[in-house]
């Protein structure tokens, strides 16, 4: 086997490496976390309210309180998730490599 690459291989190697770092920063982006729990911790909690008893709603002065919040918890997460949808996180530009102060050479 060769231990030479040629120009085009090394291109092809690089554009792939572009496309898997714009994928991570995607699925990382803490807007699709954020977004996501909400929507799973909205429904649950709209669940709630819809099976909330009459002394449940009598304890919190007669308003459906687990509805409501569940409802709220709902708008907020999709709102996370249409933003991302929206605005998607740009990559890092390529070669660019992050100061630390710290780093001893």
């Amino acid at each position: 086997m060769s231990e030479f690459y040629s120009e085009k291989d090394l291109q092809r190697e690089v554009t792939e490496l572009q496309g898997k770092s714009a994928t991570a920063a995607r699925l990382f982006d803490i807007r699709r976390i954020i977004g996501g729990l909400f929507v799973v911790y909205g429904v649950i909690v709209t669940i709630a309210g819809f099976t909330a008893s009459d002394a449940d709603i009598d304890k919190a002065e007669g308003v459906n309180i687990n509805l409501w919040t569940g409802l709220g918890m709902l708008l907020l997460g999709v709102f996370f998730l249409v933003w991302l949808k929206l605005r998607p996180a740009a990559p890092p530009p390529p070669g660019v490599e992050p100061e630390d102060d710290e780093r001893v050479e």
